[in-house]
């Protein structure tokens, strides 16, 4: 993020804050929705997150880069609208989800479709730092700071996580 845009919204400038939302929603939207697996999950923490950026701005370290300290914020908020999600799931809002990621996500993902589905089925601690690294392009100290991990446990899960996916994709040829 530039400069001149930090300081205006630092400034409680409401026309910067809502570039900085221009800027960063689209993709918010798509990380929190990887992490989520629910559109509507994934909206109300891109939501939740941007009101969170608002009030807490003035904590935000201007020396640090701006990507990975908004990115934590939405990873830990998609994780808390989680972790208030009841344990049961009904079938009407697994159809919906389904219908969802198949109808709007893949369609930016029609040549790797295929493996767009396998990282679907990526469970969260290995789903979420490919995401980051492949869809978001953080490097592995940037997820670990936003997952508040080791970098080496990022790297593990990364590679975990490629073998997975190389192993699945083998598979479906």
């Amino acid at each position: 993020m530039d400069e001149i845009l930090l300081q205006r919204i630092l400034n409680k400038d409401e026309q910067a804050f809502e570039d900085l939302y221009n800027q960063y929603s689209a993709y918010a939207n798509r990380v929190a929705l990887a992490v989520t697996r629910n559109s509507a999950l994934a909206s109300d923490a891109v939501q939740e997150t941007f009101i969170r950026v608002y009030y807490n701005m003035d904590k935000f370290k201007s020396d640090s880069p701006f990507e990975p300290w908004f990115y934590r914020i939405l990873v830990n908020e998609c994780k808390r609208i989680l972790s208030r999600r009841p344990p049961v799931s009904y079938i009407s809002e697994y159809l919906e989800n389904e219908l969802d990621i198949s109808h709007k996500e893949t369609h930016v993902f029609e040549e790797y479709e295929d493996l767009y589905q396998e990282i679907e089925k990526l469970s969260d601690k290995l789903r979420i730092p490919i995401v980051l690294k492949y869809l978001k392009g953080f490097k592995e100290k940037e997820i670990a700071e936003i997952l508040n991990l080791k970098v080496n446990t990022v790297k593990s899960r990364l590679y975990k996580g490629r073998q997975k996916l190389k192993d699945a994709m083998t598979d479906l040829k």
